[in-house]
């Protein structure tokens, strides 16, 4: 172009350099920010995720922020201790002594043998936990038990419960397996003086946990007396079909639970608290898991425990105690009920199995086949119409205790 010409710009190129200009003018992101981004929102996601499945510390009893101590407690020889209610004659006179294993979400409190066997310490039960209740209902429940206190004189009979680890007002163990608890049983009864033998008597899970005492402290029992005792889906000795098929005639609730509680238990604590999903029934007290005749018992054991009694079960925290159990009841255990061999082989000593044929939290059919592998050491009484709670039934302890002690009398 000629000196002193003019340039020439059209409107169109005008307008295109403007918005080229404006665009770099725009906010340029640092390199690297979106990674950055990412990862504080996954580290914010796993702290989350960390608080949600770490549980709660425990409240230990008598502890500057834990429940009180009221009961009577021994000093196991790791420094815990076990919080124990005798009933019964005394110790001292006693003839036969027994010791019960209570199940989830229960207490020593809770011995449904001796409760039921005893007017006197149905009375202390009732009215130490509930405060407030009917006086029909505690009028029924003496009038009930009446005759069973001269069978408890007439054989001299002594009964011990006592708190499992983390329940009511026993020093939570984490550790626990199924063989520490049987260890427990026995330095419970060395330390109350019940000399070289006791019976034994274990409802639910802690009737399971009657499998361990006849496992590692065989040479401590005269007698032995599971009720209904719960069965893990997950011992190999049961046939696959036959395990799963009494697994899913589980609600859903109750299934994906135990699953969590075998293959997830880090996550136990979590599924149990969160809303999202619905829980197993046995904690929830969902009525989907109770038969007729368990609702009906249930109602009345509702009326005369009240509210005050689930708080002092769980005082100490339900992962201590309820979550534990799942864990450690439905994990992998150290050896296989379904096929222990007899521990009794001087047949001196009888092992009595109790269940009712329409029990929704333990399959019938799982205890059927357990009876029947050791049919040549236990003696195996199934109730017709009957569900989990028999043992609370009129009349059902004095039976109980009867069939126990019929060798011995």
């Amino acid at each position: 172009m000629a000196p002193g010409s003019s340039r020439k710009i059209y409107a169109a190129s005008a307008r295109s350099h403007t918005r080229r200009a404006k665009q770099s003018s725009g906010l340029t992101l640092p390199s690297g920010i979106f990674p950055a981004v990412l990862l504080v929102l996954l580290a914010g996601l796993v702290s989350w995720g960390y608080q949600a499945v770490r549980p709660p510390l425990p409240k230990i009893c008598g502890s500057s922020d834990g429940p009180p101590v009221t009961a009577s407690r021994i000093q196991l020889r790791d420094g815990r201790h076990l919080a124990y209610q005798e009933r019964g004659v005394s110790k001292d006179v006693a003839k036969i002594k027994v010791v019960f294993i209570h199940g989830l979400d229960v207490c020593r409190l809770d011995d449904v043998i001796a409760i039921y066997t005893s007017p006197v310490c149905a009375f202390i039960c009732c009215f130490g936990l509930s405060f407030v209740m009917p006086s029909a209902i505690t009028i029924f429940n003496i009038l009930m038990m009446l005759s069973s206190q001269e069978l408890v004189e007439e054989l001299g009979m002594y009964f011990v419960s006592y708190d499992r680890p983390g329940y009511g007002e026993s020093d939570p163990h984490p550790s626990r397996t199924v063989k520490s608890q049987a260890l427990d049983i026995e330095e419970l009864a060395d330390q109350l003086g019940l000399g070289p033998k006791f019976y034994l008597i274990g409802y639910s899970l802690g009737g399971q946990l009657g499998w361990g005492c006849l496992k590692y402290i065989p040479h401590r029992l005269a007698g032995v007396t599971l009720l209904t005792p719960a069965t893990n889906y997950y011992w190999p000795g049961f046939p696959s079909n036959l395990s799963t098929e009494a697994f899913y005639k589980q609600p859903p609730c109750d299934y994906w639970s135990l699953r969590v509680a075998h293959y997830a238990p880090w996550l136990t604590h979590w599924w149990n608290t969160q809303k999202w999903f619905p829980i197993i029934g046995a904690i929830s007290k969902s009525p989907h898991t109770l038969s007729r005749e368990d609702k009906e018992v249930a109602a009345k054991q509702l009326i005369a425990k009240g509210a005050h009694h689930r708080e002092h079960v769980r005082q100490q925290g339900q992962y201590e105690s309820l979550h534990r159990d799942l864990n450690l009841g439905f994990g992998t255990w150290e050896f296989d009920p379904v096929e222990m061999e007899n521990p009794f082989m001087d047949k001196e000593v009888s092992v009595h199995l109790w269940q009712g044929d329409e029990d929704i939290l333990v399959p019938a059919t799982l205890q059927r086949y357990i009876a029947e592998r050791h049919s040549s050491w236990i003696q195996y009484h199934e109730l017709a119409g009957s569900g989990h709670f028999f043992p609370h039934l009129n009349g059902m302890a004095d039976s109980i205790v009867k069939t126990m002690l019929n060798e011995k009398q």
